[in-house]
């Protein structure tokens, strides 16, 4: 198979002003004249649409390959009684064709993995509809458990808490802001299955996942309380000082948001009382108190102040 470079370059003069003539089925090289491909195979549709009715009429293919599908979406269809040419089949040949549908149909399920796909594919389109979930994420997480079942680890297990676990994974892993709470929620398992399943997957799969830092749930923390967009800001300027004098090393993330949502809303005179904002965050008050502390011994008031600017480690730190 050729490559995309030598497509775009003259075998013989190695020019790369190459000239494409679909009239004559040609690609014809400007400098030196060689005809370097004949009647090119055109792998386009053979019809035109100009509407989307039109698109959808003439054509004659399904959806792309996939791995929330069970099949991939490479399954074979035995639908309708007329032949190619649009007219009806004759009584022995629709009895054929019952007997072929009838056939496929049970070789799709008579392996274990495939029905176990087929009942993990459908909880995943509905988790993914109840979590709002990009498709790439719905795809990683497909990709994940198709993995986790290749390796032998939903052998007596819930298929539900391995769907869930998939899906928080990816979630994970593309940084997008689903809490395992929510996932557990959303899926027929109970949060310590669910949690259990995810470390088990993360130890078997030998997955590594990035680690969420606390300025990444401000945002949504200070939504819920409606908050300022001035105490918002104030508050990833308290975690980005505190990162800084390495301050936030082994903490939980959401805790240390709320702690510095928390003394934003005191410095900024946007008050919140500590149970609502612990409430927020999905914390408790004694996780948002500790983690004020800690906050208040690394950093001083007048640092607060002023808004944090981010400098090279070569020049020094003023506040």
């Amino acid at each position: 198979m050729k490559k995309v470079e030598d497509l775009r370059k003259c075998p013989k003069c190695g020019g790369t002003n190459i000239i494409s003539d679909p009239e004559n089925g040609e690609r014809v090289c400007s400098e030196c004249g060689l005809v370097i491909e004949e009647s090119p195979m055109d792998t386009g549709p053979e019809w035109r649409a100009f509407t989307i009715d039109e698109k959808n009429s003439r054509s004659r293919t399904g959806l792309g390959m996939s791995l929330t599908l069970y099949d991939k979406g490479l399954s074979t269809v035995f639908n309708g009684d007329r032949d190619a040419s649009g007219r009806r089949l004759n009584s022995e040949a629709r009895l054929k064709m019952d007997r072929l549908r009838r056939y496929d149909n049970r070789s799709k399920f008579d392996e274990t993995w495939r029905r176990n796909l087929s009942v993990a594919m459908a909880e995943l389109d509905r988790m993914s509809v109840l979590l709002h979930v990009p498709s790439n994420v719905k795809e990683q997480a497909a990709h994940i458990y198709r993995k986790a079942l290749k390796a032998d680890l939903i052998r007596g297990r819930s298929i539900d808490a391995f769907v869930a676990a998939s899906l928080y994974a990816a979630c994970r892993a593309a940084e997008v802001p689903r809490p395992i709470k929510k996932v557990s929620e959303a899926s027929t398992r109970d949060h310590s299955e669910v949690a259990r399943t995810y470390r088990l997957i993360i130890r078997e799969l030998k997955l590594r996942m990035p680690v969420d830092g606390p300025v990444k749930f401000v945002a949504s923390i200070a939504a819920k309380l409606k908050l300022r967009r001035d105490t918002e800001q104030m508050a990833i300027n308290i975690l980005q000082l505190a990162k800084i004098r390495q301050a936030l090393t082994g903490k939980d993330p959401r805790g240390l948001a709320a702690a510095a949502l928390y003394k934003a809303c005191l410095e900024n005179d946007d008050r919140r009382i500590q149970k609502e904002v612990a409430l927020a965050a999905g914390t408790t008050e004694v996780t948002l108190r500790n983690r004020l502390r800690g906050l208040e011994t690394s950093i001083t008031p007048s640092s607060v102040e002023t808004p944090f600017i981010e400098t090279s480690v070569s020049q020094p730190i003023t506040v």
